[in-house]
């Protein structure tokens, strides 16, 4: 595509997406779905101001002197190389009170040099260099946490009888446009299309999809033995794969289809078959499983599709493009928390049959999630493995956050 033709076609496509604003029909680009891509860290967009900050002291905390704060430091650790390349002058967020780039290189450059043995160190380390404060929307003081983790599939580099489901790469017909190009408000947003002819068009749904639409491009990565599994590896956005030979191959997030994520949940519970309390993943499969062909009727109803890469270092990375740390890596929305950030979660345990056992501790801010939304809102990532598993799915808690600030920005 060169010279004027592209030049039109292109100009067709800014048209369209405009047209898709101004329309006010897009929301998102659909999906995780769970998390978004990593890449490079981007501050905070500045968002109407409904997150207060209300200022509070470490010894109010809850459970604060219980936390193996060793953990908490390494998660914070991990974001300190993409921290590094910032401007030292670049602000955290859009208020006051998130201070700089350079508060937190600073307290990186200390960190590093910590003996992460001693708790009273780490302890007087965080109380010296961080603020605790009470994040508040508008009035209200609570929100909605849940969980997410690496989840394992069996598959096969070949198709056969028993591994039938493909994994896809990303199609390179994907035409992606940044909306806060053409409209600031829409910024983080994105149109997913193909071109026929001059015209951006809705790329190919789940149905279509697993109908065939992409057979013959060669862009299965692998094959998988069940379609259940495959769908649930395209709602937490990565995965590792045991093949026959006992290997293992990890897979990453790659891109999306563009079509908006429909819950599968909230589609059960309009049809009457389950209760909104009785929704997590274990029951899901559970029903799925037990219902194969509804299950296929269900699944096409969310009509986005992930595409993945292989992903050869040993570690799942979030939208901050750092590797996460298990029970300590929290997605969240960007527009009031600045990725990298520690922070101290107040919830409760998701395995606790009462829902009474506290789980608080010191997290980092380094994923983002198009499902995670809102001021107090937040995604724990729980690692991989039966029990992590088990955390995620049952994950569905009301809790609050302290942002931990640096103490050299004051309010």
């Amino acid at each position: 595509m060169t010279g004027a033709n592209s030049y039109h076609r292109l100009a067709r496509v800014g048209a369209f997406a405009l047209a898709i604003v101004a329309s006010g029909l897009l929301a998102g680009c659909g999906a995780i779905d769970r998390a978004l891509p990593a890449g490079d860290y981007q501050p905070p967009e500045k968002a109407t101001p409904q997150l207060t900050l209300e200022p509070a002291e470490f010894k109010t905390l809850p459970g604060w002197r219980a936390d193996v704060l060793s953990d908490g430091i390494a998660a914070f650790l991990a974001s300190c190389p993409v921290i590094a390349k910032k401007p030292a002058d670049q602000m955290l967020g859009y208020l006051p009170e998130h201070g700089t780039m350079g508060d937190l290189q600073r307290i990186c450059t200390e960190a590093a040099g910590l003996n992460t043995k001693s708790a009273v160190q780490l302890q007087f380390f965080i109380e010296r260099n961080f603020r605790p404060y009470r994040a508040r929307d508008g009035q209200q003081e609570t929100g909605k946490f849940t969980g997410y983790y690496e989840p394992l599939l069996r598959g096969s580099w070949q198709p056969d009888g028993r591994y039938r489901y493909p994994v896809y790469s990303r199609p390179r017909d994907i035409v992606v446009v940044e909306l806060e190009k053409f409209d600031p408000d829409k910024r983080g947003e994105q149109l997913a299309g193909r071109l026929v002819g001059d015209r951006l068009v809705p790329y190919f749904d789940r149905r279509e999809i697993n109908d065939g639409a992409l057979r013959g491009r060669q862009l299965e990565i692998l094959w998988v033995n069940s379609a259940v599994d495959l769908f649930f590896l395209h709602v937490q956005g990565s995965g590792r794969v045991l093949m026959p030979d006992g290997s293992y191959v990890r897979l990453a997030f790659s891109g999306r289809n563009g079509h908006r994520y429909s819950s599968i949940g909230r589609e059960l519970v309009a049809q009457g078959v389950m209760k909104l309390q009785d929704v997590n993943l274990p029951s899901l499969r559970a029903w799925m499983m037990a219902n194969p062909l509804a299950a296929e009727q269900l699944m096409q109803k969310n009509k986005s599709y992930i595409f993945f890469r292989v992903e050869p270092e040993d570690a799942v990375k979030g939208a901050m493009g750092v590797a996460l740390t298990a029970g300590r890596s929290l997605a969240v929305d960007p527009k009031f928390i600045p990725l990298g950030l520690p922070l101290w979660l107040t919830t409760t345990d998701p395995l606790d049959p009462k829902n009474q056992k506290p789980l608080t501790r010191m997290m980092v801010a380094q994923d983002t999630g198009s499902a995670i939304k809102g001021v107090i809102r937040g995604d724990v990532f729980w690692g991989f493995g039966p029990e992590a598993e088990a955390r995620a799915g049952m994950m569905n808690e009301t809790g609050t956050y302290y942002l931990l600030l640096p103490r050299t920005s004051q309010p």
